[in-house]
């Protein structure tokens, strides 16, 4: 963060000595940082615990009808624990994958990918 406010000042002053006016410059960084800054789009495919599973892989496609009777929705899928998966009787190696995704989904660093539609 540091280094972007410092690359900011530095370009500054090169655009102020070049003539352009304090109000003029500044116009100009906001959308360099409200590019840095923003979120980016909501994703346009609804994910429930059918497609999230599918996106993880592995073999975990297996348990979606014990998920869905059991947990029911998809953001108590994301909140749940390794004992409520291991007391369904996921097997250990899918907990994990499962667990691993949920995190990346929720921290937003992963999104099972949309079904390529078929004509």
């Amino acid at each position: 963060m540091a280094m972007v406010l410092r690359r900011v000042l530095l370009n500054g002053r090169a655009i102020s000595s070049s003539g352009a006016s304090p109000i003029a410059q500044s116009d100009s960084f906001v959308p360099a940082l409200s590019r840095f800054f923003s979120k980016s789009a909501p994703y346009a495919v609804k994910v429930g615990i059918p497609e999230f599973l599918q996106g993880v892989g592995g073999g975990v496609e297996a348990h979606v009808a014990k998920l869905e009777s059991e947990i029911g929705d998809f953001n108590k899928l994301l909140v749940s624990r390794t004992l409520k998966l291991k007391k369904l009787g996921i097997p250990c190696k899918h907990r994990k994958l499962i667990l691993k995704y949920a995190h990346k989904y929720r921290v937003g660093l992963w999104r099972p990918r949309a079904a390529p539609v078929k004509a």
